[in-house]
């Protein structure tokens, strides 16, 4: 009777493992794009509405702060497009989507500080107390569990004993 030997991972080539990891990255963009499109949409906006004027000094940094942030998050999320579009076809695929995940989770970690900033301004505004930046700081928590905790909780309670390398860097 043959020894059938389990097959740990995938079967793929290095040109398949990096078509199927950009893939992957691509539908994740897609994810965090769509958010920081409509929140920076908003924010854009908030400048020529009649109540901006009467914001105080430090809510209006906070905007400005904000909007800066909210458009660093943009354009790391987007440059992963850029990236894979000015080295497509030098076969470098493995490298570009190493470096498009590095991007994307920069991307991520200033969505994450767009998000609490914007938060934290629009609860002062509407709050006028003490009690909201304790709020966003429940918020920023909440992040932290979701976008962090839990997925490097996931990744060390169920990788297989292989040591993560860089090569893996976006699995």
């Amino acid at each position: 009777m043959p020894h059938h030997h389990p097959v740990s991972g995938r079967e793929e080539t290095a040109d398949q493992r990096a078509d199927r990891r950009w893939a992957d990255l691509v539908q994740e963009m897609r994810v965090a794009l769509t958010g920081v499109q409509i929140l920076f949409g908003f924010l854009l906006t908030v400048v020529f509405t009649p109540r901006f004027p009467q914001l105080s000094t430090t809510d209006r940094n906070i905007y400005v702060v904000t909007v800066l942030l909210g458009s660093a998050s943009t354009g790391a999320l987007i440059g992963p497009v850029a990236f894979h579009r000015l080295v497509s076809g030098r076969r470098i695929k493995p490298q570009a989507v190493l470096w498009a995940s590095r991007l994307t989770v920069v991307g991520l970690i200033l969505l994450l500080c767009t998000l609490t900033s914007a938060l934290l301004l629009i609860l002062r505004v509407a709050m006028h107390d003490a009690l909201a930046p304790l709020l966003v700081a429940a918020v920023l928590v909440w992040y932290l569990v979701c976008w962090f905790a839990l997925p490097l909780w996931a990744r060390t309670r169920y990788t297989e004993s292989d040591p993560p390398s860089a090569d893996n860097d976006t699995d």
